[in-house]
């Protein structure tokens, strides 16, 4: 069997977009390949028929779904009938072949996944990113790299979503208000859409721990507000911040509010909704990476791990125990055998460690103090409750810092406490 006269024929490519929804799409093959191109169709709206007497697990579930309609046979030719478009992926050259020339005579579109060029179509180089698709494919057939396809691809969706490429077309992007959360504090740890909302902004209100690098991307005609410079008092400082987003919403800018971290996670990113809400500015929220569970797992301390603890307590410890503002009940914290994360407690960890030890944790329960979590100055400090008051005073331990207090420290540098009833032993040591 010989392929299509036309199949070695160096002329271009003539790219298209095909609209499948509703329409039949063959796939011969159910391995691999086809695990990796049936979701593209299910994506478009395809009805999909795909033969084969095997198919892989994940193409299973799909069928189990009611998205893929499975014949579980070999191909025959009356499968070709009412398709649009097929696929030949099987790993039988000779079944891939039949299907190719039998479509070729229909005028079938077809690709086959074992040899691009011997079919009437290819694959190219496919991705997405709010309502665009890019397809990269070379001109003729000398120029179809499939790597070099895939590596452009790949640099135009991360341009688009970064919003480097189509970024700065704000005539169609609304006024209003995005919170985005940083993360814990390295660049490359914001997530892609907050990234994306940075780059499409026109004012960004960033907080003193929200990722700075970043802010030296922006284009050179967004306005940048740090509100780390207002005056102190964290009343005052939530009001000024909630005053300079809304007006400039309401002014018909597209706003950024960035701070480090996760909005939700002890980051007032709540009441800069609230306000938006009462003065009726649009207000989304793209969450950052929660300091509390990046940064123990950046320094290599699971705050949860099986057979050692079933509970995870994130705990803010800007006010001490006992003050009449506190909100914590540390009594029944200091009775919990799990994991307990303490943000913001740097200055008041002596006193948490007091009441934590009063209330029945082990003066050993092992203890670790990330400083700066996922910077270049980052530092891990390896202490016991009992001795965590002294670790902070001699080490010189400095905000911003994550303490981790539990078992899974231990867990984590059993080096360092293999003396403890869990298996660990007590005593404190730098990591950097």
């Amino acid at each position: 069997m010989t392929p299509p006269p036309h199949a070695s024929d160096d002329f271009p490519t003539y790219p298209s977009g095909l609209r499948l929804a509703g329409r039949k799409v063959l796939v011969v093959g159910g391995g691999n390949v086809a695990q990796r191109r049936v979701p593209t169709f299910i994506a478009a709206g395809a009805d999909i028929l795909l033969v084969s007497p095997e198919v892989t697990p994940a193409i299973e579930g799909l069928v189990g779904s009611g998205e893929v309609t499975w014949s579980q046979r070999g191909f025959e030719d009356a499968d070709l009938d009412g398709a649009w478009y097929v696929m030949a992926a099987t790993d039988d050259v000779e079944v891939n072949e039949r299907v190719s020339l039998l479509a070729e005579q229909q005028r079938i579109f077809c690709v086959r996944a074992d040899d691009a060029y011997a079919a009437t179509a290819f694959t190219p180089a496919v991705g997405t990113h709010d309502g665009v698709t890019v397809a990269v494919m070379g001109s003729a057939a000398a120029d179809r790299n499939p790597r070099r396809s895939a590596s452009i691809r790949d640099d135009i969706v991360a341009g688009l979503r970064e919003g480097t490429i189509g970024g700065r077309q704000r005539a169609d992007r609304p006024a209003g208000v995005v919170l985005v959360g940083g993360g814990p504090g390295d660049p490359e740890l914001i997530s892609v859409a907050g990234r994306a909302a940075l780059m499409q902004a026109d004012l960004v209100v960033a907080d003193r721990l929200a990722p700075r690098e970043l802010l030296a991307e922006l284009p050179s005609d967004t306005e940048i507000v740090d509100v780390a410079k207002l005056p102190r008092g964290r009343s005052a400082t939530q009001d000024q911040i909630n005053r300079i987003i809304v007006d400039a919403a309401l002014a018909g800018r597209r706003v950024a509010r960035f701070k480090g971290g996760d909005n939700f996670v002890f980051g007032r990113g709540f009441e800069e909704v609230l306000a938006c809400r009462e003065a009726g500015v649009p207000v989304t929220v793209i969450p950052g990476i929660s300091s509390p569970l990046a940064v123990p797992a950046i320094a290599g301390i699971p705050v949860t791990h099986r057979g050692v603890t079933h509970d995870l307590t994130i705990v803010s410890g800007h006010l001490p125990p006992g003050h009449p503002e506190s909100l914590v009940q540390w009594g029944a914290l200091a009775s919990l055998r799990g994991t307990i994360v303490l943000m913001m407690a740097v200055d008041n960890a002596p006193m948490i460690a007091e009441v934590l030890l009063r209330g029945g944790r082990a003066a050993g329960t092992p203890v670790a103090i990330v400083c700066d979590g996922t910077m270049p100055t980052e530092r891990t400090v390896l202490t016991t409750l009992g001795e965590l008051p002294l670790t902070i005073t001699g080490e010189g331990v400095k905000p911003p810092a994550i303490i981790v207090v539990g078992d899974v420290v231990g867990v984590a540098f059993p080096e360092r406490f293999a003396g403890h009833p869990s298996g660990h032993s007590s005593g404190h040591s730098d990591r950097p």
